[in-house]
């Protein structure tokens, strides 16, 4: 079964697919399971159910020194902490607590921010370069915890161009979280090329410009 773990839904303010986009488009190229990370919103998972996929409670929230993201959480993480705040934050709702791209400029946290009490790191991800990819995957792997992929799709073409392959016996999100905590996953992720990375700078400046130059 494949698992995109990283999808943004119009309740971020960079994204231009609703949930019910993803999830139709999600089943319609073969994934088994999703996880829609908003930037610093929880909404999307209450407002969608589905017999035809596992959607995994989920977000991605903005530490003061870069992006994390939260897999298995019973509520909204608040935004704009620290590293060490968010992660305790993340346990505490009952989730675990993945560095998200640690290499993409601007929001990844980096190696010197990777501190032991995360859960994981995510490996591959679509919107990053090749090159970025590759210094995650190596990262994540030598830090010896969870490893995750995804997309990172705003839009539904982009939909499952990163996955994790977990176990076809995975019924449930609580399933999914336990088989990549066992470790019995593998990523995969297509990378962000030259265009490709021109046009995801122009829209991320486009909402800097929106937002009143503020990150999110």
């Amino acid at each position: 079964m494949k698992a995109d773990l990283h999808i943004h839904s119009t309740y971020s303010d960079d994204s231009w697919q609703t949930p019910e986009d993803i999830v139709a488009g999600a089943v319609d190229c073969g994934l088994g399971c999703v996880a829609i990370t908003d930037h610093n919103s929880f909404e999307a998972f209450f407002r969608i159910k589905s017999d035809d996929i596992i959607i995994v409670p989920a977000e991605e929230i903005s530490s003061n020194s870069g992006h994390i993201l939260a897999y298995g959480i019973n509520r909204k993480i608040e935004g704009h902490m620290s590293i060490i705040d968010t992660i305790n934050a993340i346990h505490e709702a009952g989730g675990v607590a993945i560095a998200a791209h640690p290499y993409r400029i601007r929001t990844g946290l980096g190696k010197k921010n990777i501190v032991s009490e995360f859960d994981g790191i995510e490996a591959l991800n679509a919107r990053s370069t090749k090159s970025a990819n590759l210094k995650s995957k190596k990262l994540a792997e030598g830090f010896g915890k969870i490893i995750t992929a995804g997309s990172d799709a705003h839009r539904c073409t982009s939909i499952g161009k990163g996955y994790l392959e977990i176990p076809d016996s995975c019924k449930t999100w609580q399933d999914v979280i336990q088989a990549i905590k066992d470790g019995k996953t593998r990523a995969f992720s297509s990378n962000c090329g030259f265009i490709g990375g021109l046009k995801y700078m122009t829209e991320a400046l486009l909402c800097w410009f929106r937002r009143g130059f503020h990150s999110v």
